[in-house]
């Protein structure tokens, strides 16, 4: 016991920030915790960005709607609601909408294919021996991504870059399982079809051209 009569090991209202499983920690954030509300930054901001780089068109663009969602969320702690999901869920969501929003916004001066720097931000997590095939394949992969609809980009993004499960992506995007699926199975299908197609040969670029 803590000289205040509490266990944080057993009371999460004594428990370190870091200790808190998410809706602990939001429970906090409601009650106005600010050293809360940076600790919930710091576990879903690299998610968020993730998320926003995937819709925006340049990445300064996503980290400013990462910044209006987070203080969105902080404005409207006291509506989150944990009968309608999880705190990441809650926050992806308004990530998310806000980067709709920017990217209809500014669509007309815009591609909608995002830029060579996406996904340069994700963390690798091979061994420093695969370095080199790890950084072809990522820029590959890039390209691939990018020649994607924003709709089925977005599940592969959520999936393989933020961590969640197809049910956890339904919930998070509203849309039924067999939706995300659906969604997910013809992104890789499309990335997977240009990935073996060989590239254009100099005589073809030239015929293009």
């Amino acid at each position: 016991m803590t000289a205040l009569g509490r266990d944080p090991i057993s009371d999460p209202r004594a428990a370190p920030n870091a200790e808190l499983s998410d809706l602990d920690l939001m429970r906090r954030v409601q009650g106005d915790d600010v050293l809360a509300f940076s600790e919930l930054y710091d576990r879903n901001s690299t998610m968020a960005f993730s998320l926003a780089r995937a819709i925006c068109a340049t990445t300064d663009r996503a980290q400013d709607v990462v910044q209006e969602a987070f203080l969105s969320a902080w404005r409207n702690r006291a509506r989150y609601d944990p009968a309608r999901g999880s705190p990441r869920t809650w926050v992806l969501a308004l990530v998310r909408n806000r980067s709709i929003d920017n990217h209809r916004l500014n669509r007309r001066g815009d591609s909608l294919q995002t830029s060579n720097e996406y996904l340069e931000t994700v963390p690798a997590s091979e061994s420093v021996e695969a370095d080199a095939i790890r950084q072809d394949e990522s820029r590959r992969l890039r390209a691939l991504l990018q020649q994607l609809p924003v709709l089925q980009r977005e599940v592969i993004v959520l999936a393989y870059f933020g961590g969640l499960s197809h049910t956890e992506i339904g919930k998070h995007l509203d849309v039924p399982l067999g939706t995300v699926k659906g969604r997910m199975r013809l992104g890789l299908m499309k990335i997977a079809a240009k990935a073996q197609a060989p590239p254009p040969r100099g005589q073809d670029l030239a015929a293009a051209a």
